[in-house]
């Protein structure tokens, strides 16, 4: 009878400390949740209204005029779109194959030039060549307004080549022995033996390198002057650079009809228009990520 009281107790506990859990989550993703959802509230706010009473968590006068100033010309960011799409699908797809494979080389307990590998890719981490001399290299490789110097230039970063090497590492050796004995090569061990059982740290890399070509518009401001070139960020930003002038040169009586331009509501329409995408891609590559997150921290 002791037993099962205990047992019943310790039931009691293990519902009592999950259900506090799942209340203090839940508490805590709410409160994450508030700014996006005032950013969202905002975008569909009047500009008067905000600068007036400022943001609130239903709007208070509608308006879709910042919504409408950012597909004024459809085409453009139609365009845009295209170009970052590109950018992201076919700039992570080649940065996951030589991020995982220099991974896995890293990794390799027989590969003898593995430590002075990875100390010159730890290394470029410490010290640069600076921006003249990388903006020179790009110019001179011909890449000035091609979709490439979007591409090329952030293909593989050290942070990631370490996560990708420690989720390797995470798989036994032994598994890439057996396959060798069965007549296996490198190739084919790489991509029938380390890519299945790394989807969890590939998704993960995916998801940051991704996310870094998403968002990118520093290397379109150095490199762009062709404005169907423009990713979608760049040609965002440009916008809010243009209404904060039109603001300025009203503030200063240059142009009185420029007072009618969004300002405040475009930052967060132009937001929601950028993060939409990411959001709906995040929730398929969640459970991989996590545990991605979870191998890549704890194996060092």
């Amino acid at each position: 009878m002791k037993r099962n009281t205990n047992s019943i107790r310790e039931d009691r506990g293990t519902f009592s400390y999950r259900l506090i859990g799942y209340i203090v989550m839940s508490i805590i993703s709410i409160l994450c949740l508030i700014p996006f959802w005032l950013m969202l509230s905002g975008s569909f706010s009047d500009e008067a209204d905000i600068i007036v009473n400022g943001f609130s968590l239903w709007p208070r006068v509608y308006s879709l005029k910042a919504y409408q100033s950012i597909f004024a010309n459809g085409g453009r960011i139609v365009r845009a779109y295209e170009v970052t799409i590109f950018v992201t699908a076919v700039g992570a797809g080649i940065s996951i194959l030589a991020t995982s494979m220099t991974g896995y080389v890293l990794q390799r307990q027989d590969f003898k030039y593995r430590n002075g590998l990875s100390f010159f890719i730890y290394f470029t981490t410490l010290f640069s060549g600076g921006l003249v001399p990388w903006y020179i290299l790009i110019i001179n490789l011909g890449l000035k307004n091609s979709v490439w110097a979007l591409i090329l230039p952030t293909l593989m970063s050290p942070w990631h080549i370490m996560l990708m090497r420690n989720f390797i590492r995470s798989i036994p050796f032994e598994v890439v022995e057996a396959a060798k004995i069965d007549g296996a090569g490198d190739w084919k061990i790489y991509t029938s033996v380390i890519l299945p059982l790394a989807k969890g740290g590939l998704a993960a890399v995916g998801l940051f390198i991704a996310l870094k070509y998403w968002n990118d518009w520093y290397l379109a401001n150095l490199f762009m002057n062709n404005e169907n070139g423009y990713p979608l960020q760049y040609l965002l930003y440009q916008m809010l650079s243009s209404a904060e002038f039109l603001k300025s040169a009203a503030a200063a009586n240059v142009d009185i009809s420029a007072v009618q331009a969004p300002t405040e509501t475009l930052k967060l329409a132009t937001a929601m228009v950028v993060t939409g995408p990411i959001l709906l891609l995040y929730p398929f590559v969640q459970r991989y990520f996590v545990k991605g997150i979870t191998i890549g921290a704890v194996k060092g």
